[in-house]
């Protein structure tokens, strides 16, 4: 079974889901919803997170954490072990409440932050549970705009208002007409790079080097090892005017370096399959000659 690359620093933003396993659901009552908050609650304090929004649903959750200290797999993996515990015992069951690992997506703040708040609160009202997302009390939602009775002990609402106003009122006003406008907008989730990355593409460049470091890590999906790698098209241009030992250096650099399989290689230069193979195969009797 392979498993998502976790890209790690201080100050990270992730978008993190995890479901029930097949699909089953892991919050059955109010117990549960209010058992998941106080581990929440526990987590987001024992591992310094920073939550900007969440949202519990029947067979899933969304969270928007922040971490400071680089920990969270080690966080997340605690809240969902102790969920299963309380879980498999409240509901006399037994085996995986979770369908594997956690998902977590790395977020560019400035560009898709807000944009993530929106779409998290949103669940439940394109799910048809409900009209309005302040009628969903198991959200950030009402705690950010202030409806929510008393003040959510672990989530953090000030960077998200401050994006819309100085005074409070005001910022709670604009962020619900914004969320409110997002009832028709396209997830922001489309726009997430090879499964692992939401950001433009200087953000995605600049984690190069972290990547990279997983890239013969074959344990971890070939294209998340490669998510910072140059296209095709640009390792590839003026196609049509270079000469064959040319085409030939950038199938292998391809190949080698940026981990483009054969399939791929052929389809875009238009070339069978086991032609690729035997350029790669020429080259890399080459390499070895030169370097002996």
């Amino acid at each position: 079974m392979s498993r998502q690359l976790r890209i790690k620093y201080s100050g990270a933003l992730y978008h993190i889901t995890a479901r029930g396993n097949g699909k089953a659901i892991i919050f059955i009552d109010d117990d549960d919803m209010y058992k998941f908050l106080d581990i929440l609650e526990i987590c987001t304090k024992a591992f310094n997170f920073i939550c900007h929004g969440y949202c519990i649903m029947g067979n899933h959750y969304h969270l928007l954490i922040e971490t400071p200290d680089a920990n969270l797999s080690a966080g997340i993996h605690r809240l969902n072990s102790i969920y299963a515990q309380y879980f498999n015992k409240q509901h006399d069951r037994i085996g995986h409440v979770f369908q594997g690992r956690f998902k977590a997506i790395l977020v560019q703040r400035d560009n898709y932050l807000l944009e993530l708040c929106r779409y998290i609160v949103l669940n439940p009202v394109r799910a048809g549970i409900v009209n309005h997302p302040a009628e969903y009390k198991w959200s950030s939602y009402c705690h950010t705009i202030g409806t929510a009775g008393k003040n959510s002990p672990f989530l953090t609402a000030s960077w998200i208002l401050a994006q819309f106003d100085d005074d409070l009122f005001l910022a709670r006003s604009k962020y619900t007409d914004f969320v409110m406008s997002g009832l028709n907008a396209t997830s922001p989730i489309k726009d997430t790079k090879a499964g692992l990355i939401l950001g433009t593409e200087s953000f995605i460049e600049s984690l190069g080097k972290r990547i990279s470091e997983y890239k013969d890590d074959i344990d971890i999906p070939r294209e998340q090892r490669y998510a910072c790698r140059e296209d095709l098209s640009s390792l590839f241009k003026d196609l049509r005017f270079l000469i064959k030992e040319s085409r030939n250096k950038l199938i292998f650099t391809a190949y080698s370096k940026h981990g483009y399989t054969k399939k791929e290689l052929a389809e875009f230069i238009n070339l069978h399959v086991v032609t690729i193979g035997r350029i790669i195969k020429e080259r890399q009797t080459f390499k070895c000659k030169t370097q002996s």
